[in-house]
């Protein structure tokens, strides 16, 4: 996935306001986009809210059905710095390929995780027998102290699983009801998704450290009484030990958190960098073709140009 909405400059994270005791909750609403051929909602990041934790960046893909002849999702050579991309598939399934050699499909109930570190390119393409694809592309920002780490990719087919009160559970990073997931950071966050065939009242552990964000990426919830459409962003800060959520019938619920980053980050295209140096430098080098991002083996098709850098305009 890319990005190429230019939010300013960037803003702290704030704890969310209380009013008569009580902590008002924040509503982010997305952006309907366009990534690879298939429309998007952009969730993060938006002017509302940049980040939640080191969650910097989530577009809810899809669902989206092509006909068979059709090219459907494909996106081409990109390069990223200062992040990890998270993939989250739903329905579908998606080929990773990028500069280091790696090679996987990501199917659903899977996480496919790339550290860009210093430099990495990359490419996404739908495949498998089903014309569909429903995903979760995240990006997590690196630390500074961790940004210039060498890239690397990782797979992760078997997550933890669980369910309670008839309500299918999937932790996808970090810690949460006494589990812990498999999942490489480089700083403590965290990523449930909560499954609800049925209507269901859950009360979601939180750590008073970390904050919040809360999406349904199918069906709809409301948080403490207040009703959140599909893909509209429940960010309920930190600060607490616990939240009561209801969840319509067929409702898929993801929770983010982590802590607050404490340092400032710039994004744009695909860089996340802590400086508009950082990010030029980036960019001047994939234009130039630098062996920072190297070449995917294996993809048919041209690099992504990237679009002028807004300060520069």
């Amino acid at each position: 996935m890319t990005n190429t909405e230019w939010p300013g400059e960037p803003g702290s994270s704030l704890e969310c306001p209380k009013v008569d005791g009580r902590y008002e909750i924040q509503r982010v609403t997305p952006r309907a986009a366009d990534v690879g051929g298939i429309p998007v909602n952009r969730i993060l990041p938006r002017r509302q809210r940049r980040t939640v934790g080191a969650w910097c960046f989530l577009d809810h893909a899809g669902p989206s059905h092509f006909p068979q002849d059709a090219p459907g999702f494909r996106v081409g050579p990109h390069p990223h710095i200062g992040l990890q991309t998270f993939t989250w598939m739903i329905e579908g399934e998606v080929l990773h390929r990028d500069s280091l050699g790696s090679e996987q499909v990501v199917r659903p109930g899977q996480v496919n995780l790339m550290t860009a570190g210093h430099g990495i390119a990359h490419t996404e393409e739908a495949t498998g027998p089903e014309p569909v694809l429903h995903a979760a592309q995240l990006w997590i920002a690196l630390p500074k102290a961790h940004k210039d780490t060498a890239p690397r990719f990782d797979h992760y087919p078997e997550l933890p699983r669980w369910q309670e009160r008839g309500v299918d559970a999937t932790l996808l990073v970090g810690e949460y009801a006494e589990r812990q997931a498999p999942t490489l950071s480089f700083s403590p966050l965290v990523a449930v998704e909560f499954r609800a065939s049925e209507a269901a009242e859950v009360a979601l552990s939180l750590r008073a450290e970390f904050e919040y964000g809360l999406v349904a990426l199918e069906g709809e919830i409301q948080v403490e009484g207040e009703a959140f459409a599909a893909n509209h962003l429940a960010y309920i800060g930190g600060g607490r030990d616990a939240v009561r959520v209801h969840l319509a019938a067929g409702t898929r619920l993801l929770m983010l958190g982590g802590e607050p980053l404490g340092e400032e980050i710039l994004i744009w295209w695909n860089f996340v960098g802590h400086s508009r140096e950082e990010i030029a430098e980036a960019q001047d080098e994939w234009e130039t073709g630098s062996e920072r991002f190297g070449s995917v083996p294996g993809y048919e098709g041209d690099p992504l140009p990237a679009p002028p850098i807004p300060w520069r305009s």
